[in-house]
């Protein structure tokens, strides 16, 4: 098959999150199994251009028009590849996307996300035209992408390049829709026929995502849990009612991670190496970390936390679960930023607990692959969590998972069973500090017991969640659009 994958930031050329994750292990994956695949996103300011090979020299960069708020400009496409040999290609146009940021940062968007992300959608399919490259599937991502199904079905209907194009649309995270003045539909040159409650309008604003969710051939999101959690009230983020309409054409496949990138016994990232079969690599692990943090060597639970700062994914109830868990024989490391509230409140705590609470702002790479490997357990409390990447790592790492039972963590992580000796990790049901608390308190009793320990630490390193699993489910989904006769 065919398949482009359009997608506002891809590994590992520009990443804010799991999408880029995503938009970059699945195109490896689906070429490996023998189909042409291509890539297509945003030129950001920060993306590479010596490191990615996006010289003139090595592809004379092509400059196409792109017909958007109401004259034609101009934007140049470039290209780099990933995997054996997918070609990426760039958009490039300044005025949008060269700025420090992809959207904008955790406290605003950027004034002009509306205009930035049609004039991508709407170059996305005269790009294809450049490059003469006319896919089966046009996989698209969250509401970056989400005007792409749209032009598909009504300005490029009739185009003889554009006929037959299949769209997916993946829903990553719904709580971000990418909402704008009805105005924006005269800049994409869109019909404000289209603002209406079936189609665009999300109250009284134009919705991308509900343009995704509306226009595409088939839907699906990022785990079988959360494609049952959006179609209800609680979950839904006001798209609930759009999703119960399309229910048939809605799936949920679960994430993969890329096994090369994350495995401890060639990690070039930590200290030392290690396998289920050679464990005490990780203590070494955990003393460098917590040499690293400026913790005490102790032998305790050390505890990871690694993302954004910010209420859903559980900082609200770890805010109030850790006057009681601070009291214990523990450590916590975190490592992320976001609201400002929980960046203040994880700095204070790191003052006021400097042998027991450590945090570090920002993002780090190689941070990230020694937290996975030096902590004992790793925590992600989530309000509600898409797929989540972060336990599927830890796992592979030996690093035990404490999860709230909900989206993704719901389906990969069972709760551990000290009878039987099965699961994969500690799960709570209800949303509560307190839950919170019963939970971690029960991982921390198990892990007193060494030999269980190391039991449930062998185990998990052996599970895989593959995105080769994951690929075959997606060129299922493929098949289907291309079969439908739609």
């Amino acid at each position: 098959m065919k398949i482009l994958i359009a997608a506002s930031e891809v590994v590992p050329f520009a990443k804010t999150g799991g999408l880029a994750d995503v938009s970059g292990a699945l195109p490896k994956a689906l070429e490996a199994m023998g189909h042409e695949v291509r890539v297509i996103m945003p030129k950001y300011k920060c993306v590479d251009e010596e490191k990615f090979g996006l010289k003139p020299s090595r592809l004379s960069p092509l400059f196409f028009n792109v017909p958007i708020g109401g004259k034609i400009q101009t934007a140049i496409l470039k290209s780099s590849s990933t995997g054996k040999n997918i070609p990426v290609y760039f958009v490039e146009n300044d005025k949008y996307f060269n700025r420090d940021g992809l959207y904008g940062d955790a406290k605003a968007d950027y004034p002009d996300n509306g205009e930035r992300f049609s004039f991508f959608c709407r170059a996305v399919l005269e790009g294809l035209k450049t490059v003469f490259f006319k896919p089966d599937v046009i996989h698209c991502n969250d509401w970056q992408t989400g005007l792409v199904p749209v032009y598909i079905k009504t300005l490029y209907r009739n185009d003889p390049q554009m006929r037959n194009v299949r769209t997916l649309y993946t829903i990553h995270n719904l709580a971000y829709q990418g909402l704008f003045a009805c105005q924006i539909l005269d800049f994409a040159g869109l019909d404000r026929a289209l603002f209406n409650y079936h189609q665009l309008e999300f109250y009284g604003k134009v919705n991308f995502a509900k343009a995704g969710l509306v226009f595409s051939d088939v839907l699906n999101t990022v785990s079988e849990k959360y494609a049952q959690e959006i179609q209800t009230s609680k979950f839904g983020c006001g798209l609930d009612g759009v999703l119960l309409e399309r229910v048939k054409d809605l799936y949920g496949i679960i994430n993969g991670i890329d096994y090369e990138e994350w495995n401890p016994s060639t990690d070039k990232y930590i200290l030392e190496k290690y396998d289920n079969e050679t464990l005490e690599g990780k203590n070494v692990n955990k003393q460098n970390l917590q040499r690293v943090f400026g913790l005490p060597n102790m032998d305790v639970p050390l505890i990871g936390l690694i993302g954004r700062l910010a209420a859903q994914k559980g900082l609200d109830i770890l805010e109030s679960a850790l006057p009681s868990l601070i009291k214990q024989d523990v450590q916590f490391v975190l490592l992320g930023k976001g609201d400002e509230k929980y960046e203040v409140l994880c700095q204070e705590l790191s003052v006021k607990y400097p042998e027991k609470f450590k945090v570090q702002l920002g993002f780090d790479v190689p941070l990230s692959h020694q937290i996975y490997a030096g902590c004992d357990l790793f925590i992600m409390p989530s309000y509600f969590e898409p797929c989540g990447l972060g336990q599927l790592i830890a796992l592979r790492y030996g690093t035990i998972p404490v999860v709230h039972a909900t989206g993704g963590l719901a389906d990969t992580i069972s709760d551990y069973n000290e009878i039987t000796e099965e699961g994969q990790g500690f799960s709570f049901e209800e949303y509560s500090s307190t839950q919170l608390i019963l939970t971690l308190e029960r991982a921390i009793s198990i892990y007193q017991n060494r030999q269980r320990w190391i039991r449930l630490m062998k185990n998990v390193m052996n599970l895989r969640f593959s995105w080769q699993n994951s690929a075959k489910k997606y060129l299922k989904l493929y098949e289907k659009i291309c079969n439908s006769g739609l």
